[in-house]
């Protein structure tokens, strides 16, 4: 099995959320490592097999650094999220006008 690691820098300027790590992330720049396994095709095609987001030392741990296992697609569209903050206030405010109209058939 041939297998390739990338390393790639990602900055996010709002906090986010990533299901397998706790709590909210502050805004700020990470290091994304993504290992992919070369498929047996007729041509070269690469399947991700793994995707670490590493993030800082946290006041209240003892661990100098921490690199997570996170879904490839999710951190691709946390950061889409990110970069389009309007589409964030308009699910927002989407969520709050359906939970309205619910709150109201009760």
């Amino acid at each position: 099995m041939t297998l390739r690691t990338s390393t790639k820098t990602v900055t996010f300027t709002r906090p986010f959320v990533l299901s397998g790590i706790e709590g909210v992330q502050p805004p700020g720049t990470y290091n994304v490592e993504t290992s992919e396994e070369l498929l047996q095709t007729s041509t070269p095609t690469y399947r991700n097999i793994s995707t670490l987001i590493r993030l800082p030392t946290r006041a209240d741990s003892a661990a100098l650094d921490q690199a997570v296992d996170v879904n490839y697609a999710e951190l691709s569209a946390a950061l889409e999220r990110d970069a389009k903050p309007e589409l964030t206030a308009l699910r927002e405010e989407e969520a709050e006008l359906q939970k309205a109209y619910w709150d109201s058939r009760e």
